[in-house]
């Protein structure tokens, strides 16, 4: 492949964020793949995750109750928290304003 002023020419060793060999490229690469796999992954589980809460939310609603319930929520914030630590509060945090929107 040619080089165009458009298109610049990126060597196997610069997509992999300047690995020296190439057996690190292919060990980046490869996990770069599976990382971009998770992230997959990851991104419909939120997904599924968000119509779940839908479901709940209108259940609750339907039924008179308001749409969010803090005392579950800060549960959520618990188990993440207790899981990774700080960024998993700001992670928790992020899911839940994605499945209910901001309160």
């Amino acid at each position: 492949m040619t080089a165009t002023a458009a298109e610049p020419q990126t060597s196997a060793a610069d997509a992999a964020g300047v690995a020296h060999t190439t057996e690190a490229v292919g060990v980046i690469t490869g996990a770069r793949e599976r990382i971009d796999a998770l992230d997959d992954r990851i991104i419909g589980l939120i997904q599924e995750r968000m119509a779940v809460s839908a479901v709940i939310q209108e259940a609750r609603i339907t039924s008179g109750g308001r749409r969010v319930n803090l005392s579950r929520e800060m549960e959520v914030l618990h188990h993440y928290s207790e899981a990774l630590g700080k960024p998993g509060t700001s992670l928790a945090m992020t899911l839940l304003e994605l499945c209910r929107g901001r309160i």
